[in-house]
This record gives C-alpha cells, structure tokens and sequence, in this order.
C-alpha cells in the first residue's frame, strides 16, 4: 500500500484516502502502527480491590487479541503482566480471583504477583536457569485517579495523549466518580472504526442527526480545541444556563455555560464529562467494516441524570450508527476517494486524519 498524505492545511487538504475504511491491509498494518504503540483502556481500580486480587482480561479482543492480566501485589502494588507462562505459552489465570501467587496449570510454573519467576518443578537439570525470560513480561501502567491504561509498545509518553484532558478537568472529584454497570452498553457497528471516531470529531452533524442534543446545545457557540499532539477537546455551551457544570474560579472555562466537554484521546477513546458524570467511549475494531463501541457510564451526581446534553446517550448513539454505517458503505463506492473539510467546522476530524497519516507512514 501506497503511504497516506494529509495536507495540514486544512484550508486545503483532502480527506484521507478512503482505502483506510476498506482495504484489509490497511486494517492489518493499523494493528502495530497505531494500536500497539499507543494507550489503551483496562477499566479501573475496582477491577482488582484488595491485595491478592487478579483480572484476566484481553486488549483488544480480536485485534491486538493480547492476554494480559491485571494483579494488586501483597505491597499494594498494581501491575500489568502477559498473561502468558513463560515455559509453553499456556495462558496462566482463567478468571477473576485472589490469590498468594500465580501458578500455571499446565506443568506447575509458579510466579509472584508482580510477575516474578519462582519455581518450575522438574528443572534442575537445565542450564542457566532461571533468567529474566522466565519472569512473565511486565507492561506500562499508566493511573489516572482511579482509571488504568497500558500499551503493548509505549513508545510514545502518556502525557503527549492524556495531559491537556487531565489539567482541563483538575478541579472535578474524580475520586467521587462511581462506575454503573446498569448504565453501560457495548454496540457492535458496522463501519471502520476511524468513521466512527471522526464522526464523534465534528459537532458539524449535530444540527442534521440530533434534533434533542441540538435542542440543548448552542450550535453557534461549538467550539473545538486541538490539543497537540494527539488529544483534542469540543466544548459544548448550553443554549442557557440550566443543567451546565458550576464551575469553580480556577477552572479555565469559569463564566461560560458548559453543558459537555468531549474529549478525545489517539486513536480510540473518548472521555465525555457532564454534570451527572462520565461517559468512556471505547472504540474497538472487529473487522475492516465493523467495529465494537464501549459506553462505560461513571456517576457523580445522581440527581442530574436525564438532564441537558448528558441525557438520551442511547437515542444519540443510534442516531450516529445510522450515520456511520450508511457512511461505511459509501465510501466503497468506486467514484469516492476523497472529500473536503469546512474549516470551521472540521477541525477535529482533520487533526485526527493528520495523526493517522503521521503513524501510517512511519
């Protein structure tokens, strides 16, 4: 395949080639050029609560199809090991438990809960043994307040994706924040995901396919921050000063009417704070045409539920999959390549169309 070129001139630029949304091999090199190197969502820390506890889980099931396990050592200590022994390459931990160590059920390899190698029967005999090989790979950790991210192959600092989002939001009690499995869904999409994550980048669609959030929103006050390098932020004002955020003086946005902030973190995560709380939107990708969307809902204040642009999230998701899938089949047309952007409006999906060039091409 041919590299990928957006002019960052958006005044000037064409969309990225429509190949990214339907060549299989393009969707295979996206795996290590784009997902493997930047960071990901595990969940947060209630996953494992008291020392001892683990969590299998897989990154990216399908994709990066990784096992990994999620461990709270006897010190407290939380850590992100492959889930793989390191003797045949069973996978060692089946479910959420608490144990003292880790032991493989295959032949009996036995590592502590920070991954270290302990003991393996019947290997005296073997020579230089045990080595660092035989401690199960540890990954990077990376703990926002009470929320965990890891990447297979960080080459790219946390703070270059997270730091903008991080500051912006400093005076919220994160702490406070409560996951509610109740008010959480995953759905299964059939577009590429960069379709979804650029529809998610322009507000430009709001007035067309959501008559409710537009009926909340004041459209003509929109705003997009581009946070560089690969975060940005749509600011979204409410048409009065009912059900909007009571921010404090040492926010940066004290004296506006802020209904919503949309955050989005390269290349597959969105972070949506209203007043009630915070939706995390997960992007996953399945196939070339297909992706799995996670909304994971964190409750702050109860009480502001069903209220203003935080209210109706499944009747706006629905909204944007019609969108997205009619999207998907349109760009395998043979008389689509490229489109435009309004400069005003898509700011956002050009940033994140940059971004993508930049890795593909590396």
């Amino acid at each position: 395949m041919a590299g990928f070129f957006v002019d960052p001139d958006i005044a000037k630029a064409k969309t990225i080639d429509a190949d990214f949304y339907t060549n299989a091999e393009v969707f295979e090199q996206c795996r290590e050029k784009i997902f493997a190197p930047s960071w990901q969502f595990i969940g947060d820390e209630e996953l494992v609560k008291d020392d001892g506890e683990v969590y299998p889980f897989t990154l990216l099931p399908g994709y990066l199809d990784e096992p990994l396990l999620l461990t709270k050592d006897k010190s407290g200590q939380l850590n992100v090991l492959s889930n793989v022994c390191t003797h045949r390459g069973n996978i060692v931990i089946e479910k959420a438990c608490k144990l003292a160590n880790l032991r493989c059920r295959y032949h009996g390899r036995l590592f502590s809960l920070d991954g270290r190698f302990i003991s393996m029967p019947e290997f005296k005999e073997v020579e230089n043994f045990p080595s660092k090989d035989d401690d199960l790979p540890a990954l990077s950790l990376f703990n926002w307040n009470r929320w965990l991210f890891t990447s297979v192959n960080p080459i790219y600092p946390k703070d270059l994706f997270f730091r903008d989002m991080i500051k912006r939001v400093s005076w919220m009690p994160l702490d406070e924040f409560k996951f509610r499995p109740d008010l959480s869904r995953t759905f299964n999409i059939q577009c590429n995901w960069a379709l979804y994550c650029e529809n998610y980048l322009e507000g430009f669609h709001i007035p067309f396919v959501h008559a409710g959030l537009n009926a909340v929103i004041n459209f003509g006050e929109y705003a997009t921050e581009l946070f560089f390098p690969y975060s940005s932020l749509q600011l979204g004002l409410a048409k009065n000063n009912k059900d909007c955020f009571d921010l404090p003086a040492s926010s940066p946005d004290h004296g506006k009417d802020v209904a919503a902030y949309y955050f989005w973190v390269f290349p597959n995560m969105m972070f949506n704070f209203y007043p009630w709380g915070l939706s995390v939107n997960v992007v996953e990708p399945v196939s070339v045409g297909e992706c799995r969307v996670k909304f994971l809902s964190y409750v702050w204040d109860e009480s502001k539920l069903d209220k203003g642009a935080g209210t109706g999230l499944d009747k706006v998701e629905q909204e944007d999959e019609e969108i997205v899938e009619n999207v998907q089949r349109g760009v395998r047309s043979r008389f689509y390549k490229h489109g435009r952007y309004s400069v005003t409006r898509e700011q956002g999906t050009h940033h994140f169309h940059c971004i993508l060039s930049e890795f593909m091409n590396k």
